[in-house]
């Protein structure tokens, strides 16, 4: 069975880490580059200013300037969906005014944090959002950052009332994921994308309309490939060149455990491994972050070798 994509967002669309340079500064030389690999990887969408772009860490100048950045590389040839995170309701319509102004085709929004919820405010919450902002939406379900699972009847309802443009679910809970497909099968448009890197292949089969992996940013042309096989119905080559991307994904269990943050670990592997294959020139991270060290940096070499990346 092949999947043919009915929406202008589909595909791969990674989560664009942010380089920086040993001083603290946005790399903006090693930013271009990297939006170049991605976009030569045959990416379908690029995703600016999640999780993996260390979006907390940044000032409002700097996130300005990696949205520009990229923007400016892209120039049009994939959508630019941009996160809009911010804790509350209001902060969250200003920040994403500001996206568009800088040029989002679509925002990516997280329910409120800091502030305690609950699903009434969340319906009300982007509900408000997209009656301020005339550009899609689409949920953010991230709980391991926000503290709150997105309840999949809220989804569904708020899809089947076009608030929202789809969902991208960094949930981790693929049964979860596999109700709201399931669920949101017959609502026209909506866009369901999962974060989880490793399991797109039976995401796609699924129903997904595609995968946003920060593994992405290392091996764009992987994923590409996964995706079109999936596409095309090809379920064994999805299969296969899944399995591979599983190997390269093993980057980030090679830093030390208690070294480093957990969130330092896994986005400072996707930042080594882009040093090495010459993409970007720093693995600095944002501080108090600390980068990965030479063993740990080593151990990433082995697996990018034997994976054809080096």
């Amino acid at each position: 069975m092949a999947i043919a994509p009915t929406s202008r967002f589909h595909g791969v669309i990674p989560p664009v880490v942010t380089p920086r340079s040993a001083d603290g500064a946005i790399d903006v030389a090693s930013l271009e580059r990297l939006t170049k690999h991605l976009l030569d990887g045959g990416v379908n969408g690029l995703f600016v200013l999640g999780s993996s772009a260390e979006v907390p860490y940044l000032t409002d100048s700097e996130r300005a300037v990696v949205v520009s950045t990229i923007g400016g590389v892209n120039a049009g040839q994939v959508p630019l969906i941009v996160g809009a995170n911010e804790q509350t309701t209001n902060r969250v319509i200003d920040e994403g005014r500001r996206m568009v102004e800088l040029g989002a085709d679509a925002l990516v929004v997280t329910s409120q944090y800091y502030a305690i919820s609950d699903a009434n405010e969340t319906d009300t919450h982007f509900r408000a959002v997209h009656a301020a902002l005339d550009v899609p939406i689409f949920a953010y379900d991230v709980p391991v950052r926000t503290h709150y699972k997105l309840p999949t009847d809220l989804l569904v309802r708020l899809g089947r009332e076009g608030v929202i443009a789809g969902v991208k679910d960094s949930s981790g809970d693929d049964v979860s994921f596999r109700q709201l497909l399931l669920a949101a099968r017959d609502i026209p448009d909506f866009d369901i994308f999962t974060g989880h890197e490793v399991v797109v292949d039976g995401a796609l089969l699924g129903g997904a309309q595609g995968v946003v992996p920060g593994l992405g940013n290392v091996d764009p042309a992987g994923y590409a490939r996964l995706y079109a096989a999936g596409a095309s119905g090809d379920f064994a080559a999805a299969a296969s060149e899944q399995d591979r991307l599983a190997d390269v994904f093993s980057i980030v269990y090679t830093p030390t455990p208690g070294r480093v943050s957990p969130g330092a670990g896994g986005l400072g592997a996707f930042k080594t491994a882009l040093r090495l294959m010459g993409v970007i020139d720093s693995n600095a991270m944002s501080a108090p972050m600390i980068a990965l060290n030479d063993s740990e940096t080593a151990a990433i070499r082995v697996i990018l070798e034997r994976n054809g990346l080096l």
